[in-house]
């Protein structure tokens, strides 16, 4: 039996960064005229959700989607849609900002412009919140505690979730191997990266998946629909879902049914996490 909800061994969280043209803004309005840099955020938020959604209703699956506050504002029926699929809805920022190079008055007011943005669009308040970039400042996570937040999903010191010291916070860990912004993402110009073929993304995700496995870990994708939904790429998608369908006892769930739980089963009862944990990262054993 392993240590996830009925006794599943491994957790798998499928999750959307819906960035749309705010990940080409980074945080500024001043390059709104580009509408050739744009238009690939654009392709995201208008055929990268709808052709992720597709494939999660294939496979009655339920993702999160982590939304800045100006994409729910600009593409609020494409908002809609995830939310009428019944797939979570997380805070990623306002303008996708760099929250490291905000004064604390101004990562506060990027939280709540997010929080009452996606408000409106889904009549929900959001209780999971990934920064864009991951980038965390020293009163991020006070903050998330103050505003009613349940979850972060940053952090990338295991493969196992845990919960932040004196905050009822669960961080459900992240990691770049798991993100396909390595594989996939190009920016024109001086230190640009090549982009790789589907194949080698679902090469190394479905090694990852089988250590993490193995381990009862939590395996938590990060991907990107103007990325990861390009018609290959999504074709690849499924294909990697089915692999991970193909395996016992594996568990698929939101950011917060996953926080919820642990929060609930494991951080109530911390020797619990630790039973059939191969490689003790308390005892180094």
């Amino acid at each position: 039996m392993g240590r996830w909800k009925d006794g599943a061994q491994c957790a798998v969280m499928l999750t959307f960064d819906v960035d749309a043209e705010t990940l080409w803004l980074a945080g500024s309005l001043q390059h709104s005229d580009r509408i050739g840099l744009l238009s690939q955020g654009t392709y995201g938020a208008r055929v990268g959700v709808p052709l992720v959604l597709h494939v999660l209703r294939r496979f009655d699956l339920r993702a999160t989607f982590f939304v800045p506050g100006w994409v729910a504002e600009h593409h609020p029926d494409i908002v809609a849609a995830i939310v009428d699929q019944g797939h979570e809805i997380g805070h990623h920022g306002y303008l996708h900002e760099t929250m490291s190079d905000l004064s604390e008055e101004d990562e506060r007011r990027v939280l709540e412009r997010g929080i009452e943005a996606l408000q409106r669009v889904t009549g929900r308040t959001p209780l999971g919140y990934r920064s864009p970039s991951w980038e965390l400042t020293g009163r991020t996570l006070r903050l998330l505690e103050q505003y009613g937040f349940r979850y972060s999903s940053n952090l990338m010191s295991h493969f196992l979730p845990w919960q932040h010291p004196d905050t009822r916070l669960i961080e459900l860990p992240v990691q770049w191997l798991l993100d396909d912004a390595p594989f996939f993402l190009f920016r024109p110009g001086p230190g640009s990266r090549p982009i790789q073929p589907a194949q080698h993304a679902f090469q190394a995700w479905g090694e990852e998946f089988q250590g993490i496995y193995r381990f009862g870990g939590l395996f938590n994708l990060t991907m990107h629909p103007q990325l990861i939904g390009r018609p290959g790429r999504i074709l690849m998608l499924e294909r990697l879902i089915e692999h991970i369908l193909s395996y016992p006892h594996v568990w698929i769930a939101t950011g917060l049914e996953v926080a919820d739980y642990w929060a609930a089963h494991i951080a109530a009862n911390p020797e619990e996490w630790r039973q059939g944990l191969v490689y003790d990262p308390l005892t180094h054993r």
